[in-house]
């Protein structure tokens, strides 16, 4: 199903610049005002961690967000792409219903998303829970 979003060429050229430049650790989307596009609302620098990422995801809102994930296997290190859905418990109703809806105009765009984590607390994008996903795929 598909919401009729748009989704602003910014958000294309940040995620570039995180994928391919490494600018970025990390990058939060949202819905404009009128619901009618997907932009981006924070880029971090490259030094950012998964701690200053999670503590920027609203308690009672939703948002999209890409995160370089770095990771250690026995083998050596390891990175992926991870494409987060933030849809809180405690967001509303309508929020969480364009959301969902919109996910697919972003996420098409997006090549190269190592793994996808739906959020709906922050058990969900916890460190332990985001890396254990990320090393099934």
């Amino acid at each position: 199903m598909s919401s009729g979003v748009g989704v602003n060429p910014e958000c294309l050229n940040s995620f570039q610049e995180l994928k391919l430049k490494k600018v970025h650790k990390y990058i939060i989307y949202k819905l404009s005002e009128d619901n009618k596009s997907i932009e981006v609302e924070k880029t971090s620098e490259a030094s950012a961690t998964y701690d200053d990422f999670v503590q920027q995801l609203p308690e009672d809102d939703c948002r999209y967000a890409v995160y370089d994930f770095d990771y250690t296997l026995p083998d050596g290190p390891r990175n992926k792409i991870v494409f987060f859905t933030w849809s809180p418990d405690n967001s509303k109703i309508k929020a969480k219903m364009i959301y969902a809806s919109s996910k697919d105009a972003l996420r098409k765009q997006l090549q190269g998303i190592g793994a996808e984590i739906q959020g709906t607390d922050f058990d969900e994008v916890h460190h332990d829970a985001v890396l254990e996903k990320v090393n099934r795929k």
